[in-house]
């Protein structure tokens, strides 16, 4: 099976995937009266496992909803040193480099791997790990917040595969990486 690392992220015209509080109440900017997915559900259907940062995963278990997930989730983090026992069935923790941590959940049989999370995409770019980029931009500047992207040691070049138009003002562009 194609091995492949997705990025499935929302971010604001000016690049930022959080305000600068962390918060995510700007994504709800345009309404969605009919409740459009904006293809989130074909994404997932694709995918065999999460790797989320601690952040990511604290957020969401913040959420006032169940639990979103019914694929495994593993919970990137050299600080956290267990998953809450409210979330100990839905989430796994791993830690160590990101190469091996994809090796062993490639071994494991999770091929196609979701990435989530500001700092945990910007790691696994920084290690060349990403191969689709699936960026929805919302039609919104912030100003100031949690980027999208960071400083990286290489020039990464991708290329567009296909864009969407949303709501007629949210356009989501998903990107693979050129070999």
């Amino acid at each position: 099976m194609d091995k492949r690392n997705l990025v499935y992220i929302a971010q604001s015209i000016d690049g930022f995937i959080a305000d600068k509080n962390g918060g995510l109440d700007w994504l709800q900017t345009v309404p969605n009266p009919d409740n459009s997915d904006m293809g989130y559900y074909n994404f997932i259907k694709q995918i065999d496992a999460i790797i989320m940062g601690r952040n990511t995963f604290e957020t969401v278990c913040g959420f006032d909803c169940e639990w979103p997930y019914t694929l495994p989730v593993f919970v990137l983090s050299n600080s956290l040193k267990s998953i809450p026992d409210s979330h100990k069935d839905k989430a796994e923790l791993v830690n160590g480099s990101l190469k091996d941590i994809k090796r062993n959940l490639n071994n494991n049989g999770f091929n196609r791997i979701y990435i989530d999370g500001g700092k945990t995409v910007q790691n696994f770019l920084k290690e060349d790990l990403v191969d689709d980029l699936i960026i929805t931009t919302i039609p919104v500047i912030l100003g100031g917040g949690y980027p999208l992207f960071a400083e990286l040691p290489k020039t990464i070049e991708f290329e567009l595969i296909k864009s969407e138009l949303f709501l007629n003002q949210i356009v989501q562009n998903h990107y693979r990486r050129k070999v």
